[in-house]
């Protein structure tokens, strides 16, 4: 069996091999590990922004539904490990290097039949299915990386229901160049008879889910943000009132503040209710969570209050810090730039703050700097330690555009060190791939 250090090195050099969008790999893969992911209870998760907090959002929810709640998510910010949780533990040093010794001699299998060796994405996803399936959970909340119908995530045929979130151009390399190719292939996640529920959607996206939905038999349902109230909004907390599609009310709050949030929190809140009430065919109604269909709606929906309450998810508009302010968002393209600049409009009213960003080369950077600069006061540009990453000084060069205050900054650390000098709130945002360097980087420099 694998060491932990010896499962990372197979993950990194499997990883230079980059992104390669198709089924046929993890066909083959899954096939040498007996299909286990069919065996499993699983809610297939896909859209562009979102994702992960509506993961979060329902894994706090199932769990304090007393279920046993398996999750799969990307990409990792802090630990390898962390984009495999069960009941909200990490999988363990030992368990990775176990699940990953036999994914890598089903590649090495693979190879020897003169096949290409799957993807670091396929391997991963081939690790969280193995280790799934030993945990047993009653729900295993799957994500997709970034498509939906040449995903690796996708090669499971029967998921108790397929999630949709937010939909925007992202990915455009891999995924189309128009709003309505994107849409098609998050779609691909639908499956025959399963039931859909998405995000609000643009009018586009919207008749592209609708379709595919029809073609496959799927009742399909859009969360209705029409009439839902935001009676407080500041960073670190958000409250507003929904009305869910089944007439029901419920008001809900969350630390995972951002106006962005609310479609996020109201989609969750859908989807458990459904699961939870019984109201979804072939839903977690299993024989270990019989008790949960049998309470009552209000019963439900207090369940429903406390997960999104209890909820957090690193990275989505944290505050890591009130004294100094500090602030991190994975926002990565244009929708999610509108998104982070209307929250940061209504929490910092007339307020400018101090900015650390940094992009990936391949990512909407140029529209995100337009529409997040006019709130800042100055900019530090650093570089994500990413293969794909946009350098400091490139990056410095079109944000100057828009700000006279602008510096490209040698290291994620000195960039933190000179922002926090400022003494203004400061929001770090952009890759998700240099947040947790720079969360650590914080953590130290209060320390010294």
């Amino acid at each position: 069996m694998m060491t932990y250090e010896q499962a990372c090195d197979f993950a990194k050099n499997a990883a230079k091999s980059g992104s390669i969008l198709g089924l046929d790999s993890i066909r083959r893969l899954m096939e040498k590990l007996s299909d286990v992911q069919e065996r499993l209870p699983i809610i297939h998760i896909a859209g562009t922004n979102g994702k992960g907090s509506v993961g979060a959002y329902l894994a706090s929810i199932f769990h304090e539904a007393g279920l046993h709640v398996a999750r799969y998510t990307s990409p990792a910010v802090f630990t390898p490990l962390e984009v495999f949780t069960y009941d909200g533990e990490n999988i363990t040093e030992t368990e990775y290097g176990g699940m990953m010794s036999q994914v890598k001699d089903a590649c090495d299998i693979m190879v020897s039949e003169g096949r290409e060796c799957p993807t670091i994405f396929e391997i991963e996803t081939a690790v969280a299915f193995l280790w799934f399936y030993e945990k047993k959970p009653d729900v295993v909340l799957l994500e997709t990386g970034m498509g939906g119908e040449l995903d690796a995530t996708n090669l499971i045929t029967h998921p108790l229901a397929s999630v949709i979130t937010s939909i925007s151009m992202d990915h455009m390399q891999f995924l189309g160049d128009t709003i309505e190719a994107i849409a098609r292939a998050k779609a691909g996640i639908i499956k025959e008879g399963c039931p859909v529920y998405c995000a609000p959607q643009s009018d586009a996206v919207r008749t592209v889910l609708q379709e595919v939905a029809k073609e496959r038999n799927a009742p399909i349902l859009f969360t209705d943000l029409t009439g839902d109230q935001i009676t407080e909004e500041k960073p670190g907390r958000m409250a507003f009132d929904h009305k869910l599609s089944t007439g029901e009310r419920i008001s809900l709050t969350t630390v995972m503040a951002g106006t962005y949030q609310v479609k996020n929190a109201a989609l969750a809140a859908e989807v458990a209710f459904a699961m939870l009430g019984g109201q979804m065919k072939g839903s977690i109604a299993l024989k270990e969570t019989q008790r949960i269909v049998q309470q009552s709606t209000e019963d439900v929906c207090e369940i429903i209050k406390r997960g999104i309450f209890q909820t957090r998810w690193p990275g989505r508009f944290e505050v890591v810090s009130e004294d100094p302010f500090l602030l991190i968002d994975g926002a990565h393209n244009e929708d999610a730039a509108v998104q982070l600049a209307e929250t940061v409009e209504n929490c910092f009213t007339n307020m400018r703050l101090t900015y650390i960003i940094g992009v990936l080369a391949d990512k909407e950077h140029e529209k995100m700097l337009e529409i997040m600069l006019p709130y800042a006061k100055r900019v530090y540009t650093v570089t994500p330690d990413n293969a794909r990453a946009l350098d400091a000084k490139s990056l410095a060069q079109e944000a100057a555009k828009y700000c006279t205050d602008v510096q490209d900054v040698g290291s994620v650390e000195q960039a933190l060190v000179l922002a926090l000098k400022d003494k203004d709130p400061v929001l770090a945002f952009g890759s998700l791939s240099y947040l947790g360097d720079l969360k650590r980087a914080f953590y130290l420099y209060k320390e010294s």
